[in-house]
């Protein structure tokens, strides 16, 4: 469970706007993530103020674990920090940026990798080598979860499929290709519905 006092890592939803605020998927991220990582625009709040706060949003990488045409599956248990999601079916790896990793003191992309590396590695172990790519940003305003967060959304290119889960909450871990996912849909949480959506395009 979170400890209250976490902070969180957020942008003002008012920049989300002026920068373009968009529904699902958008494909370039470039244009958003400059001004996201700038340290005059990104600052630390408390979790639970804003989890209840559209008024920001909280930057959360989501990671695809791929290997040639399959992606990471697996279920949320229900020790899963976000309740509001338990149970529910994720292809997306990853968590809140929060102010105990040094590296967001320091806002360049290099920084901002490494600690999407530490987050990942809090719920799983990769055991093979890898590319990371940013690939798009996430928003779904349509649930009370969406509202809050806006997710970055990253391709781990696996060389092998080899992953260990390391936290309880991950059960029923496994590579599914589109087809399997696509079966899967409905009980998919919100973002990895859009990324299955856009699978193809999200994995060339």
């Amino acid at each position: 469970m979170n400890p209250p006092e976490e902070n969180v890592l957020v942008i003002k939803r008012a920049l989300f706007d002026q920068l373009g605020s968009f529904q699902g998927l958008n494909f370039e991220p470039r244009k958003y993530l400059d001004a996201i990582l700038s340290r005059g625009n990104n600052f630390f709040l408390r979790r639970a103020v804003a989890e209840n706060d559209p008024t920001h949003k909280q930057i959360i990488p989501y990671v695809l674990l791929a290997h040639g045409d399959r992606v990471l599956f697996y279920v949320r248990g229900k020790k899963a920090g976000e309740q509001r999601l338990v149970a529910k079916g994720s292809i997306g790896i990853g968590g809140h940026m929060n102010d105990t990793d040094e590296s967001l003191f320091a806002w360049d992309e290099n920084a901002y990798r490494a600690g999407v590396e530490r987050e990942v590695n809090e719920e799983i172990t990769i055991e093979s080598p890898f590319e990371d790519r940013i690939v798009a940003l996430l928003n779904d305003d349509t649930t009370e979860v969406g509202k809050v967060h806006l997710g970055v959304v990253h391709v781990f290119r696996l060389a092998e499929p080899k992953v260990q889960k390391r936290e309880a909450m991950i059960t029923n871990v496994a590579f599914l290709k589109k087809e399997e996912l696509l079966a899967r849909r409905e009980n998919l949480e919100s973002w990895s519905q859009f990324c299955v959506d856009s699978f193809d395009r999200l994995l060339r």
